[in-house]
């Protein structure tokens, strides 16, 4: 205290006299030390020095596992289910007789008309297997069978069996087997060829109500629903189309009832809706045509136009129209 006494009179009094010697107060000694690390307690006291700890962010572990199935389980699932992926011979061996699981078979099928295109030889061991598969009871598996017999005509099994597909149920398989054997030079399926070019008569199989029937001029595929039919039990059925096409009104000149509508009943086998031939198909049966069609033929391939007025089937139409005329004319 007394320095601090001297420094004040000697700041009063420093104007005045010479004799009051200047003092500056002692420094504390706590100044002298460093103190950027030191913490005060707000308690009191000297505080110990503690690190800041971060907060610790979510791992993203699950997120990225997510993610990941999210991308892997479509692939593996188009992957597996892909008809283009090469089979070994074990493996088409067994796809090819697998009943219980019917895109295996046609898996197997498709694989085998890949092996038939590079005529090497390494698809006969299987070709037993193929005429098999033509009398499977699964429609779609007799259908791809049937394509696949065309791709060797020189097979006269395969010959045999397109022609007892000619009599198959399903309209489909029928229609393969006919254009197919167009490739051994046979035109015992031009009445099925004939058939492509002209409106289908889908008879539902079932008796009971409409609950449901696609409008005329909707286009449909083969297997898709046309109709709900609910029978006398009640119950509830789906009519799939048999063919693709465009549904439309009863041809002229036939018997065939008024359009259908909700809640009309039907019996059994009754027609349901006529179907125009879509263009591909309309196709397939001109090109077939231009090989084993007739003069008789003619009127039919000239009106198909009445039906797909495009520029494509014009132009098949003309062509076929002039290798049956061709034909006619050299035949004796």
């Amino acid at each position: 205290m007394i320095s601090w006494i001297v420094l004040l009179r000697g700041r009063q009094h420093a104007t005045n006299s010479e004799h009051y010697p200047l003092y500056l107060p002692p420094c504390p000694l706590w100044l002298n030390a460093r103190v950027e690390n030191e913490f005060i307690n707000p308690n009191g006291g000297t505080g110990e020095v503690v690190a800041a700890q971060k907060p610790r962010r979510p791992s993203n572990i699950w997120l990225i596992v997510v993610a990941s199935l999210f991308i892997i389980v479509p692939f593996l699932t188009w992957y597996l289910t892909w008809f283009g992926r090469g089979l070994s011979d074990d493996d088409i061996a067994k796809y090819l007789v697998d009943e219980n699981n019917p895109r295996h078979m046609q898996h197997a099928l498709l694989q085998v008309e890949e092996r038939m295109e590079r005529e090497n030889g390494s698809a006969t061991k299987f070709y037993p297997q193929i005429v098999a598969a033509s009398k499977s009871s699964i429609p779609e598996v007799r259908k791809t069978a049937a394509w696949v017999m065309g791709q060797d005509n020189k097979s006269e099994d395969f010959h045999r069996a397109l022609v007892d597909l000619l009599k198959d149920t399903e309209p489909l398989v029928r229609r393969n087997a006919a254009l197919q054997l167009v490739s051994f030079g046979d035109a015992s399926g031009r009445p099925e060829l004939r058939a492509m070019l002209q409106p289908f008569e889908a008879k539902c199989p079932i008796a009971g109500t409409i609950v449901s029937l696609l409008p005329v001029g909707s286009s449909i595929r083969g297997g898709a629903m046309l109709a709900k039919i609910r029978d006398a039990s009640n119950n509830l059925y789906e009519f799939r189309s048999p063919v693709d096409g465009k549904i439309t009104s009863a041809p002229a000149g036939t018997s065939a009832s008024p359009l259908l509508k909700e809640g009309n009943q039907i019996t059994a086998n009754q027609t349901v809706a006529w179907l125009n031939p879509d263009r591909t198909t309309m196709l397939d049966a001109l090109r077939a045509l231009a090989y084993v069609g007739t003069k008789d033929d003619l009127p039919l391939v000239e009106s198909s136009v009445q039906i797909d007025a495009s520029g494509e089937t014009a132009g098949q139409a003309a062509l076929t129209n002039k290798m049956i005329g061709n034909r006619s004319t050299t035949s004796p």
